[in-house]
């Protein structure tokens, strides 16, 4: 016979052991729930970018310059202009060089071979240019005879510095259509993720310079001021001192952070476009340029142009800059130290872009080109000008002769620009099919 205490103690245990058994068989129920679901998978098909990393030794592109016979275009890139010359580079090929003094028939004066080539700039007759991770120095003052005279090596960072198989200098860009499965974390976000050497990604989605130097693009990384070259790798903005004899001499290097893009002259400041934001700094000192101030947006693509002491900044998404902002920010920079925002307004996909009299053109890619009227910054989007919806545009720049250069995937464009509600086509060179 129990005690009273005796039974008790037996209630209160048999009841904690139902308890438990219960909370038992809860939690199997809940696990065998759970592991039906993971069982339960979910195909769906994903497309992706897949990034091959392309591999070169140095012998393969620290070679003599060569100039040929003219070639087409096939995969365009950025646009310069000089005295009546145009350049178009060929995306790390080298340099198409055309005579522009009549922009209805451009001719064509060859091909300037240039392994890795990307940028470039022109001051008194000298081309600057990149040769992967190299800055080469090019005597044009014979446009038809171009002669190497300086290289140095080892300027820009790439992705990655020289090993056995050698620089690692660009990544071949591949579509890839997978089935997955769809309750993979990886293929529901717009992440980047890495497998070995192959990186992949969800595919969810000009300014002028001084005398006697060109006119770049938007999309430009190398400009030219008071004599002084100015480039931007992915992290790091360089100045070079250019002598009479055009060799240019690295006087000072700032480390910006990562992920730099583009660069913009402007009086005596240069503006540099990030994924990040915009920073400014002084050039009141050209061998020493001086950081002033940074305006931060949403991790974007970015370039700036600036006119009458306002930046416009196209942001947009894409893969390798992981957002999904599409839109035009317009900020005040009259006071360099302390840029004051004033308007952001939507847009499709913003690529490069230019403004010359308060005209603002902006390529919008697949999206086709337009062109706005800026002169009221509060109703930038009450006041489109036109829209071309064909024109699939990558970079712009206004000359002050009412010309507009334009590239874009199906070549290059100019146009008459005097009335800019009607632009007038001046002449086409196609890109080869």
């Amino acid at each position: 016979m129990l005690t009273v205490g005796q039974e008790n103690f037996k209630k209160k245990y048999m009841k904690q052991r139902s308890l438990l058994f219960a909370g038992f068989i809860f939690l199997m129920l809940v696990s065998t729930f759970f592991q039906s679901c993971l069982e339960d998978k979910c195909d769906a098909e994903r497309t992706f970018v897949q990034y091959t990393p392309v591999y070169l030794k140095p012998e393969a592109f620290r070679i003599d310059i060569q100039k040929e016979s003219s070639r087409p275009l096939k995969e365009p890139g950025k646009i310069y202009v000089y005295n009546n010359y145009l350049l178009i580079n060929e995306i790390r090929e080298g340099i198409h060089v055309f005579d522009n003094s009549n922009p209805q028939n451009p001719v064509s004066l060859g091909f300037i071979a240039i392994p890795g080539n990307v940028d470039m700039a022109i001051n008194n007759g000298y081309l600057y240019a990149d040769s992967y991770v190299d800055l080469l120095t090019i005597d044009l003052n014979d446009i038809n005879d171009p002669k190497l005279v300086d290289r140095q090596e080892d300027v820009f960072y790439l992705f990655g510095t020289q090993g056995e198989l050698g620089y690692l200098v660009y990544y071949n860009e591949t579509d890839v259509t997978l089935k997955v499965d769809c309750n993979d974390v990886r293929f529901n976000q717009n992440w980047f993720w890495e497998r070995g050497d192959v990186f992949m990604a969800a595919d969810n989605a000009a300014g002028s310079s001084a005398s006697g130097s060109g006119i770049g693009g938007s999309m430009a990384r190398f400009t030219i001021s008071s004599d002084h070259l100015y480039t931007v790798d992915q992290s790091t903005l360089k100045s070079w001192k250019l002598s009479n004899t055009g060799l240019p001499v690295n006087v000072d290097s700032e480390l910006m952070g990562w992920n730099i893009e583009t660069i913009f002259p402007y009086e005596d400041m240069l503006f540099v476009g990030s994924t990040s934001g915009m920073y400014i700094y002084s050039i009141s000192t050209p061998s020493n340029p001086s950081y002033a101030s940074f305006f931060g947006h949403a991790n974007a693509c970015d370039p700036v142009v600036v006119e009458n002491d306002i930046a416009f900044i196209t942001l947009r998404d894409g893969t390798r800059c992981e957002t999904f902002s599409n839109q035009l920010d317009v900020v005040d920079i009259s006071d360099p130290l302390n840029p004051n925002f004033i308007k952001s307004y939507p847009m499709d996909h913003p690529h490069g872009l230019a403004v010359r009299n308060d005209i603002l053109y902006l390529c919008e890619g697949d999206y086709g080109f337009k062109v706005f009227d800026v002169s009221d910054l509060e109703k930038i989007d009450k006041n489109l000008l036109s829209k071309h919806k064909d024109l699939n545009g990558y970079d712009v720049i206004s000359l002050d002769n009412d010309v507009l250069l334009l590239i874009g995937t199906t070549g290059f464009y100019q146009y008459n620009s005097k009335d800019p509600k009607n632009l007038k086509l001046l002449s086409h060179i196609p890109v080869e099919e």
